[in-house]
């Protein structure tokens, strides 16, 4: 059974940042891809960022944190991250992990077979 567990969220203010951490159990970790997603209130479950397995170098961002947000995963300790720089009041939300099933990383929810409980991240104006 694979299980997620994100930490890192809180309140910050407009143009800060913070880091969120995903801790991976369950299985070997490094094979699989790994992604971010988040959702506001009222709003559907969105892509923020993915990044591929061991043995390729993918990374997908969507367009809204591309250049702010940075993914990346140490398959030593089995986590994966999300540096968050220059936050915004529209990055509010609960932060999820999700983990793949395949090396490639993916945009889609449905794509991915495991979830985390969720972070949430509160940027103030």
């Amino acid at each position: 059974q694979v299980q997620l567990v994100e930490s890192g969220g809180g309140l910050v203010q407009a143009g800060g940042s913070l880091r969120l951490s995903c801790a991976a159990s369950g299985r070997t970790f490094s094979p699989y891809g790994m992604g971010w997603f988040r959702q506001a209130p009222g709003k559907e479950r969105e892509f923020v960022a993915a990044i591929s397995g061991s043995g390729l170098s993918i990374t997908y961002y969507a367009d809204s944190v591309k250049g702010r947000f940075t993914i990346s995963r140490d398959n030593a300790k089995n986590t994966v991250s999300l540096q968050m720089n220059s936050l915004k009041p529209e990055d509010t939300a609960v932060y999820y992990c999700a983990a793949d099933n395949t090396i490639l990383p993916h945009k889609r929810v449905d794509d991915y077979d495991y979830w985390g409980q969720g972070t949430q991240v509160t940027v103030s104006s």
